[in-house]
Formats: structure tokens, C-alpha cells, sequence
């Protein structure tokens, strides 16, 4: 039955309206997954021979130190990424298929995503490598047994806890608290990640323990599906009461300041909105990779992380309007909405959000002060000219977006598009090499006025470049619409 299902999902493939762009991003997706599985791979290497030969200490141990790190990433990434396949599952329920079949294939199909075998990508490489240098095969195979279980572990934790916002921030709470004691030696978190992982290769029945954990889990896990495995109950789209909201001064700002009060109601709401804005959150910290890789401290990487820590919220959000109103952007395209004040609400709301997160980037200045003006100089570039690329580019943007469910759009078919990528030159590349040129021939002072210039000539010359964004998101309008009316 198993072998059926997949042949369906093959079918399903090949048949669909947008084959040619399907197989376009299934090219791109596959030669992202061999780089990561390049990376993951090469630094089982370098873990292991960096450890034995640079810091003459056993390297199973180190690596059992800092696993635990990996879980909790392992974790996270699962929970913000990783959904149960529900949506194709759905039409069997009315054939004669045992429930318990389907729920099985549900379960299985969860670890055929690449979120859930990169890890074992890791360990399989860093055990290889291990017996080759003289480590006995019955203890690696009872370690890479062990926390092969562990990890897989967060499949079934995902599933129980995905839709629970509430659990997943105390549970993240818990860790920070933990990662703090372990920072200050109050408790040695590590020092109790390498007893527990190492014992696995000390004692390797101790992974009879791991694995009988793993199966208990699923077969919790399969209950916990198949009580809720029906079309009126877990596979109904939650229902909740509406609540009327009104941000009252904004209202005196006429047709504008009702597309602001809209759009803050609908990043306040809905369960993607809200992970853009925790995204956001986290981008203002992008600019600390720079502490550890000289790489980013040149003058275009510089920039770079200054166009990434102050617009955060304009690429994440920005690129995909009007798809957020995809819901009802039909029935929005039949009355007399002014197109223009349309846009520039989602113009000011970025630039809101923007001029915020250069404030909270004021900390970058215990690194330095040349790094926060240079963060300064990428956010007026942000402001002025990258939100209207980035409005542009969202034009192009033809990807529906379900506001009640967790995004999970990677690879996806829609998002992909030429045009796009080509506005990236004049939203990235461009001002990376000015304030380059620019710092190199004049200094910092140089870079930063060019690149300051810049986005205050695009501010200053917005209402031109707003005809022309307009005329442009009128040109895709048939075509956006016939995207998401096509609900397949």
C-alpha cells in the first residue's frame, strides 16, 4: 500500500498545471540539499580530525559534549519547518483504506523530509570515521543507535506540540534559562550532554533504552493521530470567534491609514504574520555572525549584514504582497480600491518596522561604532529604496498563503520567479558595492554617506517610483488572480 501511495504522489507530480516550474524547483531544491549534505558531511571531518589533532582530545567526546546543542536546533528547526502531510492524506478517508495504514504512511512520510535525515547524515559520516581510526564497531553502532533514536525523537514531539504556540514558548523559555546556568556554571548542561550521549558508546545496550523510547513515542504518536484521524474533527481547519479591532488615530489618515489598520490586525492575528514578525525579531542578531568569521567584517559583507539586520521585516514581508491577501484579493480587485494608497500602506508599515529595528540594532555599538553607522547607513538604504524593490518584486509573487496555518513555502513552485531575482542586483548587490568602492577610496565616513545618499534620493523620489510599481502590479493582476483562484 505504501508503494502505491508514493506512485500516486509521482502521478500527482507530473500531472499538475505547472510541471515544467515543479521540476525547475525540485532541480534548485535537490542542489540545496547536496550543498547542505556537503556541509554537514565535511564537518564530521572537521569535528573529528580537528579535535584529535588540534586539541588532542578525544573527538566522540567533544562531540557528545556539544550534541545536545544539535538537538534542541534539530528541535526548533522541525517545529518552525516541518507539518504533517495532511493535505494529501485527506481524499483516502472516504475509501475503503484501513486508518491504520494511512496513519502509518503519515508517520513515515514525516522522515523522508530532509529536516529529518540531515542529522543522520552527520553521524553516519563522523561514525565511519570513527571505526577507521580505531574505535571498536559494537560501541559506534550502539552510540550512533542511541542518538540516532534521540533525535528522531523530535518527529513525535513535533507532532504533539506543533499547533501549541503557548507550550513552544515555555519550552523555549526553559532552554534559554538552561542555556544561561550553563553559560555562568551554575549547572554544566554540556557536562551532562557528553555523560549521557558518551554513555552510548561506553555501555551500547544502553541504546536498547533510546531506541524502546523511540518506539513507545511512535506508538503514542499513532493513538494521538488516529483518535483525532477524521475529516469533521483533527483534520478540520480550527475555528475561532472573530474579534472586532480598530486602531482609532489611524483612521483620520483616510484610505492609507485604513490599509495600515488592516494590515497591523492581520500581523497581530494570524499565525504567519506572527512568525514574520519573531523572524524579524531575529534578524536585528544576523549581524552578529560577524564576531565569528573575519569573512563578514569585510566592507560588502558589512553591508550586507546591515541590509539584513535593519529589514528583516521588509524582505520577509514585503516580497509576498499581495499574496497575504490572496484569501480575498479577488473580491478586493472588483471594487474601487486606490492602488496606489494600497501600496504605500504596506510602504509605510516596512519603514515603520525598519526605523524600529535600527534602534534596537544601538547594541551593535559595544562592537564598534563604525559596524552600528555602518547598520545606520544600510537601514536609510532600507527605508528609501529597498521598500519599493522589494514592493516591486512582490508583484511577481504569485505564492497563496494560508494566514491560519504555519508557513511552510521552501521549494515552493510559486515562489520562484526571474524577475525577482533580478530586482535582488539593485537591493543587494548594489549597494554592497558602493559602500565597498566608496569605504576603500574615502573611508568609512565615504561609504556611509554614499550609501545614506542613496536611500534618501530613493525617499525623495518615491511617489515617481510608486507609477511605475503600480503600472506593474496592474500588469500582473489577471495573472495574480488566476494564481489564486487555482487553489491546486
Amino acid at each position: 500500500m505504501f508503494l502505491k501511495f508514493l506512485r500516486l504522489e509521482i502521478k500527482s507530480f507530473f500531472r499538475g498545471t505547472s510541471v515544467g516550474i515543479n521540476m525547475a524547483m525540485k532541480v534548485l531544491r535537490f542542489m540545496g540539499i547536496l550543498y547542505f549534505m556537503a556541509c554537514l558531511a565535511g564537518g564530521a571531518f572537521a569535528a573529528f580530525f580537528y579535535v584529535q589533532e588540534e586539541l588532542h582530545q578525544d573527538p566522540l567526546k567533544i562531540v557528545s559534549r556539544f550534541l545536545i546543542i544539535g538537538w534542541i536546533i534539530d528541535l526548533a528547526a522541525k517545529y518552525i519547518w516541518q507539518e504533517m502531510p495532511t493535505q494529501n492524506i485527506k481524499p483516502f478517508l472516504t475509501l475503503n483504506i484501513s486508518k491504520k495504514t494511512l496513519v502509518n504512511y503519515m508517520l513515515v512520510k514525516t522522515f523522508l523530509s530532509a529536516f529529518s535525515w540531515f542529522n543522520s547524515l552527520f553521524l553516519i559520516t563522523f561514525s565511519l570515521i570513527a571505526l577507521f581510526n580505531g574505535y571498536g564497531f559494537l560501541e559506534i553502532f550502539g552510540w550512533f543507535i542511541g542518538v540516532s533514536s534521540l533525535f528522531y525523537l523530535n518527529n513525535f514531539i513535533n507532532i504533539f506540540f506543533n499547533d501549541k504556540e503557548k507550550i513552544a514558548i515555555a519550552v523555549a523559555i526553559v532552554f534559554g534559562a538552561f542555556a544561561l546556568l550553563n553559560y555562568y556554571q551554575i549547572i554544566p548542561v554540556l557536562s551532562y550532554s557528553e555523560t549521557v550521549f558518551y554513555s552510548f558508546y561506553e555501555k551500547p545496550y544502553y541504546a536498547v533504552i533510546a531506541f524502546v523510547l523511540f518506539l513507545g513515542l511512535w506508538w503514542l504518536c499513532f493513538n494521538h493521530i488516529r483518535r483525532e484521524f477524521y475529516l469533521d474533527q483533527g483534520l478540520e481547519a480550527k475555528k475561532t470567534i472573530g474579534k472586532t479591532e480598530n486602531i482609532a488615530f489611524l483612521n483620520k489618515y483616510g484610505a492609507l491609514g485604513t490599509f495600515i489598520n488592516n494590515d497591523v490586525k492581520m500581523l497581530r492575528r494570524n499565525k504567519v504574520t506572527k512568525g514574520i514578525l519573531l523572524g524579524s525579531f531575529f534578524f536585528v542578531f544576523y549581524g552578529l555572525l560577524m564576531l565569528v568569521s573575519p569573512v563578514y567584517k569585510t566592507p560588502a559583507m558589512m553591508m550586507f549584514m546591515g541590509l539584513f539586520v535593519t529589514g528583516g521585516f521588509q524582505f520577509l514581508f514585503g516580497q509576498r504582497v499581495p499574496a497575504f491577501d490572496s484569501s480575498y484579493y479577488p473580491l478586493m480587485m472588483t471594487l474601487n480600491v486606490p492602488y496606489k494608497e494600497y501600496l504605500k500602506a504596506k510602504w509605510w508599515l516596512m519603514n515603520i518596522i525598519t526605523s524600529l529595528s535600527m534602534v534596537l540594532a544601538v547594541f551593535y555599538v559595544y562592537f564598534g561604532w563604525e559596524i552600528y553607522i555602518t547598520f545606520l547607513a544600510a537601514g536609510l538604504y532600507n527605508m528609501g529604496v529597498n521598500s519599493q524593490f522589494t514592493l516591486w518584486s512582490g508583484a511577481f509573487n504569485k505564492t497563496q498563503i494560508d494566514l491560519n496555518s504555519k508557513e511552510k513555502r521552501i521549494g515552493q513552485k510559486n515562489s520562484f520567479n526571474l524577475k525577482a531575482m533580478l530586482l535582488l542586483i539593485p537591493k543587494m548587490l548594489l549597494p554592497m558595492a558602493v559602500f565597498a568602492i566608496s569605504k576603500y577610496s574615502f573611508g568609512i565616513t565615504g561609504g556611509v554617506i554614499s550609501i545614506a545618499v542613496l536611500g534618501v534620493i530613493g525617499f525623495l523620489f518615491r511617489e515617481k517610483i510608486f507609477d511605475i510599481i503600480v503600472r506593474h502590479y496592474k500588469r500582473e493582476k489577471y495573472s495574480t488572480l488566476e494564481a489564486f483562484k487555482n487553489k491546486d
